[in-house]
């Protein structure tokens, strides 16, 4: 179905007022997630102009995601029409866990196509509606799903058996090495979900199994072994517009933070100050958790405990923000043991994808944390190969990162090209081997 619309090629050029680089729609996809894929919707889209910054196009196309209850996701395309196209109107598709790849890039282009169908139609680029109808007709798209206040495609009203329900399990086996060195390891999940608007539910587990074998120079083999499991689980409630209270908890063997057992449960209370339906474009919330824990800890801490029992609340800050200027995010949480203040952690991290000028951005992301809670550390202290490998967690003050990068681009605005002739090749000859 959605290859019917490069036939909408030469029909679309020739009616219409145009747009500011001729009569075809010209549009910015403005995307991160894995189906961003471009080349593809060129393909299956050729008869609109893609452009490669947004003050060349006449829709900007913002394309977000979120995962749904039943473990697939749900994109929403945000069509915002610029210079003179006083346009806003929002569309979605609801993508299927057990879809393919393909199928999901298929109902993805034909949602596309269904936006930008309408965006011509109401904005001068067909000479009358009719035009725009003929060509729905041909799509066998039914005229109803074009209001742009309604989605896409949308989850059907059925008798569930599973009661929203959605249970999974997973596994995997790997092995690597060389003449001095390897490395096995195993892995186990399983996961149990039901999310509704009122009820989120959350379970999960796992199960992992190390084990390293090292050469040394003395010949003489390092070898560690280690198992570490968790269980988790997250119950919320939607309690108002703007509130959420839940429970979390967990139950967890961490041998890298010296706990062979860890179990905490905290109720915790959330607000948000935009609305939840907005969480994809623009998002402010207040998270506020208190609760118990206790350690049973695989060696004597710093503090001479073999376990122990503490209190510990946290309160974090996120604001997060996804418009046609960019993207940004900013976070902030604070924790602390009840039993001693002065026993605390904080953290700053952000991230901004900015664009100062045309065809020019600038994208920063760092984060920074004070550390003074670790009283889980062994009194003993790491050894030489503990540390080099990372595999006991040793004392700090303090760990931070940054990244800084920009991107200029020029020439051609036009993306509408595309071959596919020597994928993946080349390119790679300096690479020592």
């Amino acid at each position: 179905m959605i290859t019917l619309l490069g036939g909408l090629d030469g029909r679309l050029s020739a009616q219409g007022q145009g747009g500011v680089n001729g009569d075809r729609v010209s549009v910015f996809l403005d995307c991160a997630s894995r189906f961003c894929d471009l080349t593809y919707f060129r393909t299956e889209l050729p008869w609109v102009n893609w452009v490669r910054i947004p003050e060349g196009a006449d829709v900007h196309l913002i394309m977000t995601s979120q995962a749904t209850g039943s473990g697939g996701r749900e994109y929403q395309f945000d069509f915002i029409g610029n210079g003179d196209f006083g346009y806003e109107e929002q569309l979605a598709h609801q993508a299927s866990p057990t879809d393919t790849d393909r199928e999901t890039l298929d109902e993805i282009a034909r949602t596309l196509g269904v936006g930008l169908l309408y965006f011509a139609a109401t904005n001068g680029f067909f000479e009358s509606v009719d035009g725009f109808d003929e060509i729905v007709d041909v799509l066998d798209i039914d005229s109803e799903e074009l209001d742009p206040g309604e989605r896409v495609v949308t989850v059907q009203e059925v008798e569930d058996p599973w009661d929203f329900w959605v249970f999974r399990l997973g596994g995997r086996t790997e092995l690597n090495g060389e003449q001095t060195r390897q490395t096995r390891r195993i892995d186990g999940n399983f996961s149990a979900s039901r999310v509704t608007p009122t009820w989120k539910m959350n379970f999960r587990g796992n199960v992992n199994y190390n084990q390293r074998e090292i050469d040394l120079a003395d010949e003489t083999t390092f070898t560690d072994s280690r198992t570490d499991w968790g269980f988790s689980h997250l119950i919320a409630y939607s309690l108002a517009e703007h509130w959420s209270v839940g429970v979390q908890g967990e139950m967890r063997r961490i041998v890298r933070f010296n706990q062979g057992f860890r179990a905490e449960m905290t109720p915790a209370l959330e607000y948000s100050f935009f609305p939840y339906e907005e969480a994809t474009r623009r998002a402010l919330t207040v998270f506020y958790q208190i609760g118990p824990a206790y350690r049973s800890y695989l060696e004597e801490t710093v503090f001479g405990h073999m376990e122990e029992t503490r209190w510990e609340q946290s309160l974090e800050f996120e604001l997060s923000q996804r418009q046609p200027w960019g993207d940004a995010s900013i976070s902030m949480t604070g924790s602390h043991f009840l039993h001693d203040i002065d026993l605390y952690n904080v953290r700053l991290g952000g991230d901004i994808d900015f664009r100062i000028a045309r065809g020019v951005s600038i994208n920063a992301e760092g984060n920074i944390s004070w550390v003074n809670d670790q009283i889980y550390l062994s009194a003993e202290g790491a050894t030489d190969a503990e540390a080099l490998l990372n595999l006991q967690q040793r004392s700090q003050d303090f760990n931070y990162s940054l990244q800084l990068g920009f991107s200029f681009q020029f020439g051609s605005i036009y993306n509408n090209v595309v071959n596919n002739r020597f994928q993946g090749g080349g390119g790679g000859w300096w690479w020592f081997r």
